[in-house]
């Protein structure tokens, strides 16, 4: 049996249509309200035909693996992951590189001080050096068994040749560790101490 149907519009009708059903070259009028007949849904393209974007800003997706208890976290900070991870970030950087020093000497015990650094790709590119750290985006300096700050200030010196003149802020710190460094030498106020640090595996240092 061939069957095929088409819409047609009465004059006068109003609301009302007309779908013509043809059996077998038999047509049959069979009329409904026009509301029943649903349009065919088109892409919204104010979007691109995609959805709206999340963020005011160029965003893309990232796969990240986390533990449960830090899901479950982000869920009572906003049911939306990527928005609680994006609150989270704001609200540990705000105002950061304002308030504190690239480079600064923090007493930790009398008459005691550690110098601590902000967050730096290029000091994490000296082998010998890690970045420990003790508060958002604070960290310690800890040398391998074997450097002391002497090796130090001289790897500093060595990658700041590296460093582009456009990235301000890597160089402003670098500058401001060896200044540091150098008064303190010269001042012989410096001394090496050990921290133990231990491998959570085999892959990575800490």
């Amino acid at each position: 049996m061939h069957l095929s149907v088409r819409r047609e519009t009465f004059p006068g009708s109003g609301a009302a249509s007309a779908l013509t059903e043809r059996r077998c070259g038999m047509p049959g009028i069979i009329t409904v309200p026009a509301a029943t007949v649903k349009p065919v849904p088109t892409s919204d393209n104010r979007y691109g035909g995609g959805r709206p974007p999340k963020f005011d800003e160029p965003s893309r997706p990232i796969t990240v693996t986390l533990p449960e208890s830090t899901l479950q976290g982000l869920q009572k900070i906003d049911p939306d992951r990527g928005r609680a991870i994006v609150r989270l970030t704001q609200e540990a950087l705000r105002d950061q590189e304002q308030e504190q020093p690239l480079v600064e000497v923090l007493e930790m015990a009398p008459n005691t001080g550690l110098i601590v650094v902000g967050p730096s790709l290029t000091l994490q590119r000296i082998p010998f050096l890690h970045l420990v750290e003790v508060s958002p985006t604070r960290f310690l300096i800890a040398l391998d068994t074997g450097n002391d700050y002497r090796a130090l200030e001289l790897a500093v010196r060595d990658i700041l040749e590296e460093v582009p003149a456009a990235e301000t802020r890597e160089r402003a710190l670098l500058n401001q560790l060896l200044d540091v460094t150098k008064k303190l030498r010269q001042s012989e106020r410096v001394s090496m101490a050990e921290i133990l640090l231990v491998k959570l595996d085999g892959k990575r240092k800490r």
